[in-house]
């Protein structure tokens, strides 16, 4: 059996990190399945999906090393060609990678203790997102 889930939340743009652990939990007991996996992916291309343990720290980390991994300040072809300025979002959310699968089992998601699902804006404005979950499993 499939389910399909939509999480939908705002964002601030600039590798803003929004934790998702609370809406994918929520997907997979609404599914009713016992044992499967919940795909999470972020349609579009200037967002990412991943685990960290979401934490102030990290968070300030994450955006320490995207910053040095991939500058915006740095010049692209993208931003010469369409003017939005965006280029490095697209590169980020590339190298982090639109989506996750996570094991499930008796109706609860297999994370580590510190672990939680996190989405990325990488773009450089805040935006209206909508992330897919689909539950797969019996």
């Amino acid at each position: 059996m499939i389910v399909t889930e939509y999480i939908e939340f705002q964002t601030h743009g600039n590798a803003d990190m929004i934790d998702i652990t609370p809406d994918v939990t929520e997907a997979v007991h609404g599914s009713g399945l016992d044992a499967g996996i919940a795909v999470v992916f972020a349609p579009g291309a200037t967002g990412s999906v991943t685990t960290i343990e979401y934490e102030p720290g990290l968070e300030k980390d994450m955006k320490w090393a995207l910053e040095r991994l991939v500058p915006q300040e740095r010049e692209y072809a993208h931003n010469l060609r369409w003017g939005d300025g965006n280029g490095h979002s697209h590169i980020r959310a590339s190298v982090l990678g639109p989506s996750l699968t996570v094991p499930f089992t008796e109706g609860h998601l297999i994370l580590g203790t510190w672990q939680q699902i996190v989405f990325l804006d990488m773009d450089n404005r805040p935006r209206n997102r909508k992330i897919v979950v689909q539950v797969m499993g019996e």
